[in-house]
């Protein structure tokens, strides 16, 4: 639970940020928006949010999957596109932690650390607050899913506040102490059916169970085996695009909307190791969530889709007419964002800060500054 501040810390915080911020405008290192900038991305069509991760992946990944499996990609379809930066406030090139906690909090910390400043890294006196918990607060049910483990860096981002991203059992924790409606992804050996059931979860471990749960409900998924497959890898665990439709299907069931953070967490994975094939089978598979979400969104009409990546992974690079793995490792390169259902979100082709994009969905929310404050990102 988030520590009150006393008198003194308030007034010490806030003189620190006003420095900060000083310090940033004049050097021109972010400008805050405006009220009457924020007032600009609300948008009353919008009642659910559902935001896809697609860890590790660069544009030049969906130039490398579209030709090497000669496919289209439906996230290719959306109009509205614009690019982010990605760095951490500790480093040019940031890490799934850091690159998590600004897609999900609107603010920049060092690499490793999952949902908290920088300044205060066991958020002994305040953490920022991530855009779960903001539709938590306007009543919204909540879910966050992957192909990684529960406690994986993303999912963590929207969903904890710890020092570093490899507390796992604190990570995990968090997320059972929490308000958010479903947790799923694959197991970490931490979370049992106990735990679940004891912080009012149903415990689901396979598909059967995952699709016998009811609309409206609170469960935690702890599944054993591939989900990034672009088919089941057995019969027990789902895909992501089978995750995705059923957790719509559960959060789908009030009149205050719901939020829903989706990450296709092997783009990065297999990046890292330079696998070209298993690379290009899991963000197909992310792609072919992104294809049944869309078709939702333009059911429902009132859905903001906004698809992007925490960073690049493996410096894909076009070398002799092909796209090939330059590195093993993460890079500062900028990554695609699309966005469907909203016209305000963003201008086509504006390149944004990472850290602005969950900002900006809460303000398409229409989350007041003080319920989601611009913040030094730091």
């Amino acid at each position: 639970m988030m520590l009150e501040l006393s008198s003194f810390w308030s007034e010490f915080t806030a003189f620190f940020m006003s420095i900060i911020m000083s310090f940033g405008l004049t050097f021109g290192i972010f400008t805050p928006p405006t009220t009457e900038e924020s007032n600009g991305y609300f948008d009353d069509n919008i009642k659910n949010v559902i935001y896809l991760i697609g860890d590790g992946m660069g544009t030049n990944h969906l130039y490398k999957t579209k030709s090497e499996r000669n496919i289209p990609l439906a996230m290719e379809t959306i109009e509205t596109r614009a690019g982010s930066m990605t760095r951490s406030l500790s480093n040019a090139v940031t890490d799934s932690a850091a690159g998590g906690t600004a897609l999900a909090t609107g603010v920049r910390t060092s690499n490793g650390a999952i949902g908290v400043y920088m300044t205060d890294l066991t958020a002994t006196f305040s953490y920022p607050k991530n855009i779960t918990e903001l539709c938590i607060e306007k009543g919204m049910l909540t879910g966050v899913i992957t192909t990684d483990e529960t406690s994986g860096a993303t999912p963590s981002s929207f969903s904890a506040h710890e020092s570093d991203r490899g507390r796992a059992e604190e990570i995990s924790r968090d997320q059972l102490y929490s308000d958010i409606n479903l947790i799923w992804g694959a197991a970490n050996g931490i979370v049992e059916k106990n735990d679940a059931e004891a912080n009012g979860f149903t415990f689901v471990s396979t598909y059967a169970e995952m699709m016998a749960l009811p609309e409206g409900g609170r469960s935690f998924a702890q599944f054993t085996n591939n989900l990034w497959t672009l088919k089941q890898s057995d019969a027990v665990t789902p895909t992501l695009e089978q995750m995705a439709m059923k957790a719509i299907d559960i959060l789908d069931d009030t009149d205050d909307g719901f939020f829903l953070m989706i990450e296709g967490a092997h783009i990065d994975k297999h990046s890292h190791s330079n696998d070209s094939e298993s690379m290009t089978e899991a963000l197909q598979s992310f792609d072919e969530t992104i294809e049944s979400v869309l078709r939702y969104a333009k059911a429902d009409g009132e859905t903001l889709v906004v698809i992007t990546a925490d960073h690049e992974t493996g410096a894909i690079t076009l070398v002799d007419g092909k796209y090939v793995f330059t590195s093993g490792s993460h890079s500062a390169a900028n990554v695609p964002v699309f966005v469907y259902g909203s016209d305000n979100l963003v201008n086509g082709g504006e390149t944004l800060n990472n850290y602005e994009i969950p900002i900006r969905i809460a303000y398409a929310l229409g989350a007041t500054e003080e319920e989601f404050p611009f913040e030094v990102a730091v």
